[in-house]
């Protein structure tokens, strides 16, 4: 390439005027571009012309020594991942009549031109985080064969099979639906080629996003379960024809989007849980007393007591839940799956009853044992409340084990858990509100069989959750295919 920046080979950039109904497109069967210039006082206008390799020897009618040493050459530069262009030139006379195609005219091969575009310094680790996620990377560039080699290599990609533009020509969608399911690089295709394939993706029942810049990926990014167009360099009919937009033009983006979206689904399943296993012995303790005769536990000031923790501890300390250790390492699920499954709701009302049976029977245990019912209904309410830490921290984990989460950091956490037993201690210890909860006294014994209760709860749930964590596992995600 020249070193003049506004000259290059007899065409003066600040004079030549491309002449519009002298342009000559990219076609499906000619990857080429050609545009016929004309320069002030000159009886010549210019015709040049860029494209792939091949397409340019074809105009300029090369033997096939001269194609041979081209390929040659062409392949020591993509070796190297560079994207590789053919240009020509051609000087005829001003008035000439328009030719219909760009080979008729007198075109001189010039060179070959290498562009390099390296790949982030982050792509090849963001593409091993999609292996291990289950989301299979697949490239479709309209590159030269060799250059998508090296460059899928230079991304951690695997690369196997590479599929041109010209075979997907020849092959039936039949064909192309069992040639997508191995194949991981498509090379030197068209626009119509990706929505090709997208298709064939889709019909193999597989979950697609595509990406994608130009006017030409409008159609595939449409077609595609979610359309990932770049914010940067992408035309306005790409965004328009995206669901998502990145702003960053950065594949890295893309991997934290699904890592993001993982956690959310979890902690609005942890947050499901919680809430089904928690009033199940809200509701039982207001229905027990009345079934079998006992004094009421719970009044309405009560009820409202536990909203007040409970609401906080959904929209706060789960939202702000951290994402499992495991998260980037299980397959995706399955689109049909539902979000609660029988198996979850069966978990959950599980929960809800050993904590029920474990603060009912202190309850009526203390009863039994001639403790005043201002004094049983506050050791009892205790109780439930340090069960409720209990089932907030068994749900803070997908796994068997609850360690883990307890070891997570969560601020929202402690601080709703401090702000609750505050109040707590506020209410049994001032008088005027523990007469206004119904409350009695809780002396230190009380206060130790309290917690005591909430700890033996968190013992039951963990040794049943890693009982029951085969049905929990199979219930919480299905695989299902997944390409990006």
């Amino acid at each position: 390439m020249s070193s003049a920046p506004n000259t290059c080979r007899g065409i003066n950039r600040r004079t030549a005027t491309a002449l519009s109904k002298w342009e000559y497109g990219l076609r499906p069967d000619l990857l080429a571009v050609t545009h016929v210039y004309e320069q002030k006082g000159s009886p010549d206008i210019i015709v040049a012309a860029k494209g792939a390799p091949e397409a340019i020897a074809e105009l300029c009618r090369l033997p096939e020594r001269d194609r041979a040493e081209i390929r040659h050459a062409i392949d020591e530069m993509a070796q190297e991942g560079m994207r590789v262009l053919a240009v020509a030139r051609a000087s005829v006379p001003a008035g000439i009549a328009r030719p219909e195609t760009p080979h008729d005219f007198p075109l001189d091969f010039l060179g070959l031109v290498g562009l390099a575009d390296p790949l982030r310094p982050t792509v090849p680790a963001a593409v091993q985080e999609c292996r291990n996620a289950g989301i299979r990377v697949v490239m479709i560039t309209g590159d030269y064969p060799q250059t998508a080699r090296a460059i899928a290599t230079q991304a951690n990609l695997e690369v196997g099979d590479i599929v041109t533009g010209a075979e997907l020509e020849g092959m039936s969608d039949a064909n192309l639906k069992e040639r997508v399911r191995s194949t991981t690089i498509f090379a030197r295709t068209m626009p119509e080629h990706k929505l090709r394939i997208v298709n064939a993706l889709k019909a193999n029942g597989e979950v697609v996003a595509m990406t994608g810049d130009g006017v030409n990926d409008a159609p595939s990014l449409k077609a595609a379960h979610i359309g990932i167009a770049m914010g940067g360099r992408g035309t306005d009919v790409a965004r328009e024809a995206a669901s998502l937009i990145l702003l960053d033009d950065d594949f890295t983006s893309i991997v934290a989007a699904v890592r993001l979206g993982r956690r959310i689904y979890d902690n609005l399943r942890k947050a499901m849980a919680y809430i089904l296993a928690i009033h199940v012995p809200i509701a039982g303790l207001a229905l027990i007393p009345v079934l079998f005769g006992l004094p009421l536990l719970f009044w309405p000031l009560h009820i409202a007591f536990l909203e007040m923790v409970i609401d906080p501890v959904c929209s706060i300390v789960f939202e702000a839940e951290g994402e499992e250790a495991n998260i980037m390492h299980r397959p995706p699920r399955a689109p049909s799956a539902p979000l609660v499954t029988a198996g979850f709701v069966i978990w959950s009302l599980l929960q809800g009853t050993m904590v029920l049976a474990l603060v009912a029977g202190l309850f009526v245990m203390a009863l039994r044992q001639g403790l005043p019912e201002l004094d049983a209904r506050s050791l009892a309410f205790a109780a439930l409340v340090a069960a409720n830490l209990s089932l907030v921290l068994v749900n803070r984990s997908i796994g068997a084990s609850i360690f883990p989460a307890i070891a997570r950091p969560n601020a929202a956490l402690w601080w709703v858990v401090t702000t609750t037993a505050a109040i707590l201690a506020g209410v049994l210890l001032f008088p005027p509100a523990r007469s206004l909860f119904h409350f009695g006294p809780l002396h230190g014994d009380d206060i130790l069989v309290a917690l005591a209760s909430g700890l033996a709860a968190l013992c039951l749930l963990a040794m049943a959750k890693r009982l029951l964590s085969p049905l929990l596992s199979a219930s919480y995600r299905k695989p299902a295919p997944s390409n990006l």
